[in-house]
């Protein structure tokens, strides 16, 4: 990239030797690389982890790059692509949290013990954060390579890494470094070359804008990270609010995000689309019930509770042939919460108000509302008497640790998985194992 004439150079030079760079690392393809990592057979194969779901096989969550050329996709629900996955032979691993986290804090240990970076954090499962108060370009370069090397080798986790002087900058030069391989996965974006930097990235590459705000940008003729940072900050603030002020004001070199503080998801939805059309309430009910019953892990995940939730339901609005009906109900619950029977309860309530006999169900959801912190749950006298949080949230607790341990829904509400799964069973999916939790799953050398 070659050097740019951004406005304010001086001021942002200066900020970068007081403060150093922002590094952020990247684990490539996360769960399907820890799935590789006790399964060096397929390493050459084309490989995809997905989430369990009885209506039509889950989604993918993530692939190798072998499954990226076959033209599989992140979030490609598993029944529209099952010819291709069949066809290639690919190995599908239901999704192991427990294995991923485990791995996930590994390579934080790993990084703290070599002591190269301050104020290391992780951010997400798959991403981590560090500074380094250096201003020479080759020695940061020197550096990041040797936390790339112990990662790698370490853990046989492949990484990729961006550095620049703000968060949002440093995951730029992270996008530069996975999609350009003559950086050989580290690209630095010093103050010089930002310009450049952002006049390349496509606006809906920026870390920070949400699918909703891509039309936005389209509309006002926002076509790169550059267009972006041109607009006044007025324009920005009218039509993205702070939060796209923030991220405005990184792109031009001004650290204005704190990650220490992240925020807790405002609702939380698990919704699905059928392999096929579905009519039966009970059948339904089913589903609904894994759905509602993941859903309320994520909230236990965020240590978060939920006062209101919605049951959706609609037919296939792509048959037009076929009678049409779509509706949804809000249900309050009796006190914020994260068990999931409450939650279930619930949601099983919503669903016998709004269903109807006859119509062809084409997708089910619920979307938990209301999220607020679990270390304040407004007791109510009345109900309080019959269900004791406690009790319910040690409950909670011991189904988690067992289902992390031996596998998804291993411990779960009677009304799940009643038997009557999908046909469209895949061939190729691999057990389920943690490998570092489970004497039992072990790999053997033979």
């Amino acid at each position: 990239m070659g050097r740019g004439n951004m406005g304010h150079q001086e001021k942002s030079i200066s900020y970068f030797f007081l403060f150093g760079m922002i590094i952020h690392f990247d684990c490539n393809n996360f769960y399907a690389s820890c799935e590789l990592l006790f399964r060096p057979d397929l390493k050459d194969r084309p490989v995809v982890v997905a989430n369990g779901n009885d209506a039509g096989g889950g989604i993918i969550l993530a692939l190798n790059q072998h499954a990226k050329q076959l033209g599989l996709k992140r979030g490609n629900p598993l029944f529209q692509v099952r010819q291709i996955l069949e066809r290639h032979q690919v190995s599908v691993f239901q999704a192991n949290l427990e294995k991923y986290s485990s791995i996930s804090k590994r390579i934080m240990q790993v990084v703290v013990e070599q002591d190269i970076l301050q104020h290391f954090t992780q951010y997400s499962i798959d991403e981590f954060f560090g500074e380094m108060p250096l201003d020479d370009e080759t020695e940061l370069t020197y550096y990041i390579s040797q936390v790339r090397k112990a990662i790698t080798q370490g853990l046989g986790i492949p990484v990729s890494c961006g550095a620049a002087e703000t968060y949002t900058l440093a995951k730029t030069a992270t996008w530069f470094a996975k999609h350009y391989p003559a950086y050989r996965g580290t690209c630095i974006i010093s103050p010089q070359k930002r310009e450049a930097a952002l006049r390349i990235l496509p606006a809906k590459e920026i870390w920070g804008i949400g699918r909703r705000s891509i039309e936005k940008l389209q509309y006002h003729g926002i076509q790169t990270a550059f267009d972006f940072v041109q607009k006044k900050e007025s324009f920005i603030q009218r039509l993205f609010t702070s939060s796209g002020v923030n991220t405005w004001k990184e792109l031009k070199g001004i650290r204005s995000i704190n990650i220490d503080k992240l925020p807790q998801q405002r609702s939380i939805m698990h919704s699905r689309t059928f392999d096929r059309h579905i009519s039966d309430l009970e059948q339904l009910r089913n589903y609904l019930s894994n759905y509602a019953s993941a859903a309320a892990r994520k909230l236990r995940d965020q240590h978060s509770v939920c006062h209101t939730l919605t049951v959706l339901l609609r037919t296939n609005r792509h048959r037009p042939d076929l009678p049409q009906y779509a509706n949804s109900i809000n249900v309050e619950l009796p006190i914020s919460t994260d068990d999931t029977r409450l939650i279930l309860r619930a949601a099983l309530h919503g669903l016998e108000q709004i269903f109807k006999p006859h119509y062809a169900y084409k997708k089910m959801g619920i979307i938990l509302q209301d999220i607020t912190d679990n270390k304040a749950v407004e007791q109510d006298l009345f109900f309080s008497q019959q269900h004791d949080i406690n009790k319910s949230r040690r409950l909670m607790s011991a189904i988690d640790t067992i289902n992390n341990r031996f596998g998804t829904n291993k411990v779960k509400m009677a009304i799940q998985d009643n038997g009557k799964s999908s046909s469209n069973v895949l061939t190729n999916i691999q057990p389920f194992k943690n490998e570092l939790s489970n004497l039992d799953d072990i790999i053997q050398i033979k």
